[in-house]
């Protein structure tokens, strides 16, 4: 038989239960297991979240090679939102900020083809700007080059700049506006949490060339790369490969004030133009020179021959 309780022990028990006035709350379940400490809301030491993301799109008619290049880029941002085409158009400005809206993005990159050969890219914040406006040229795809490389899809790259990024406030301004867009965010659900290849920007000729590399490692026991040896480490190109000219940068998101104007830009227009003024000269050169050929023939007749008519007797 167990001893019975004193009558003492149960009332002083009773008033602490009284007390309460509800039942202990039962520990919340989430996705990594029960949560038994509640959560600290309105803290000052709040964690900074990146929730960057990006929306890629293009415009109506583009040519196939453009198509696989923005292909390529969604495939190496795994935060980013594809979306249909845009009429390219004076208003377009303002449909791909309610895009953009729409699709919970905070940045975009609009690839835009005029005459099927001319492909311009579009880097905006939205939708308070800055945003900039590129040529681009000498573009490969990743189909196209078919290199050696290959990084896990969805790994996070890590970002080199060359020092010319450093010296004027414009570059200043595209650097910064690279690495918001290019950078994948650490706890985005699509990310791998690890780094395995290299996003690269360098200028050369005031223009920003871009490549892809695979950080190869050895994995063999032997062979084994201690943290900081980067000795044994090889980078692989993977692509695309492409080069940007920028034209003005905007102080809204497509357009606005402008902050910045190129001048060492070009259209191609113009120099379609010039290299067609350079033909037509070559054949205006040949017409002069059969022209003169003729007024020499003209102006210095040959006298009859006496013996032209020889044989025909």
């Amino acid at each position: 038989m167990g001893k019975k309780r004193k009558h003492n022990e149960s009332e002083a028990a009773e008033p602490a239960k009284q007390d309460d006035g509800f039942a202990p709350e039962r520990p919340k379940r989430t996705l990594l297991g029960w949560k038994d400490k509640p959560e600290e809301k309105g803290t000052d030491s709040q964690v900074f979240r990146n929730k960057e993301k990006v929306l890629v799109t293009c415009s109506r008619r583009i040519n196939f090679r453009y198509r696989h290049l923005m292909l390529n880029m969604v495939s190496l941002l795994p935060n980013c939102k594809k979306d249909n085409k845009v009429e390219s158009k004076e208003t377009k400005g303002a449909t791909l900020n309610e895009l953009v809206e729409l699709r919970n993005c905070s940045s975009c990159l609009f690839f835009e083809c005029r005459k099927h050969q001319d492909l311009y890219l579009w880097m905006a914040k939205c939708p308070g700007g800055p945003s900039v406006k590129f040529l681009v040229k000498a573009v490969h795809t990743m189909e196209e080059l078919k290199l050696t490389g290959n990084h896990l899809k969805g790994s996070r790259p890590l970002l080199t700049f060359s020092n010319n990024f450093d010296k004027d406030p414009h570059w200043k301004l595209l650097k910064e506006l690279l690495m918001q867009i290019f950078a994948t965010p650490k706890d985005h659900r699509k990310a791998k949490p690890y780094h395995d290849h290299v996003f690269v920007f360098s200028i050369l000729d005031n223009h920003i060339w871009f490549r892809n590399y695979q950080i190869s490692v050895p994995h063999n026991e032997a062979n084994k790369v201690d943290r900081g040896g980067l000795e044994k480490m090889t980078l692989v190109e993977v692509g695309p490969r492409f080069c940007l000219n920028p034209i003005k940068i905007f102080g809204g998101s497509f357009g606005g004030p402008t902050l910045y104007e190129n001048p060492f830009y070009v259209s191609p227009n113009l120099e379609r133009a010039l290299k067609k003024k350079q033909k037509a000269s070559k054949f205006a050169k040949k017409v002069k020179a059969k022209t003169r050929r003729k007024m020499h023939e003209l102006s210095n007749h040959l006298e009859p021959d006496e013996f032209t008519d020889l044989w025909n007797e």
